[in-house]
């Protein structure tokens, strides 16, 4: 059975919405996009070379799969690209019909049978990046066996958080934690 493990960047108060770029997502009237972009030298470090180790596959909400495959592919010089681009990647959408980038499944199905016929397969883990809301289906549903949170020291006040009022009380086990020399703080927290 195949694990699904959630990597995402979060503040101190929960926000994971736009955190790289420029109006990543400016969705209910976000302004604050791009706010980890200063951390982030020294946080890729980390992710790559401990977070994001082969083999693995890639779960995408719609949004979040055209950000990256608008980007990634054109990078060629990257082992964060290289990984990307060549492992097996998936994007749940009830709009997407055709995907571009390689290595990719579409899943326009029931999301939490999709999800529950990939993981009874065999093969790596699955990394999810992004994608809040689906994130929060996943919880819900009892589908994610790890967080890998990278947190960042501020505050945003407004933003898509990534636990809604969808996840019900749960306890996880802290196995692994680590600060960035920046002051993010990596954790990772096991079901």
């Amino acid at each position: 059975m195949r694990e699904i493990a959630v990597l995402s960047f979060i503040s101190l108060d929960g926000v994971a919405q736009g955190p790289v770029a420029d109006e990543e997502d400016t969705s209910g009237g976000f302004t604050h996009c791009g706010w980890a972009r200063k951390y982030l030298a020294d946080v890729m470090d980390y992710v790559n070379s401990n977070l994001m180790s082969a083999p693995v596959s890639f779960l995408f909400g719609r949004k979040t799969y055209e950000l990256f495959a608008a980007h990634w592919p054109e990078v060629t010089d990257s082992a964060h690209g290289d990984l990307l681009n060549h492992s097996q990647k998936y994007v749940a959408t009830s709009t997407l019909r055709k995907a571009e980038w390689q290595n990719t499944e579409i899943l326009n199905g029931d999301l939490i049978e999709e999800i529950k016929r990939i993981k009874a397969g065999d093969g790596s883990r699955i990394q999810v990046h992004g994608s809040t809301s689906m994130v929060q289906t996943l919880i819900a549903h009892d589908l994610v066996d790890e967080l890998r949170l990278l947190t960042f020291p501020l505050i945003l006040g407004s933003g898509k958080r990534l636990f809604g009022d969808r996840i019900k009380p749960e306890n996880f086990l802290l196995t692994d934690s680590h600060v960035i020399q920046n002051g993010v703080i990596a954790g990772i927290y096991r079901r």
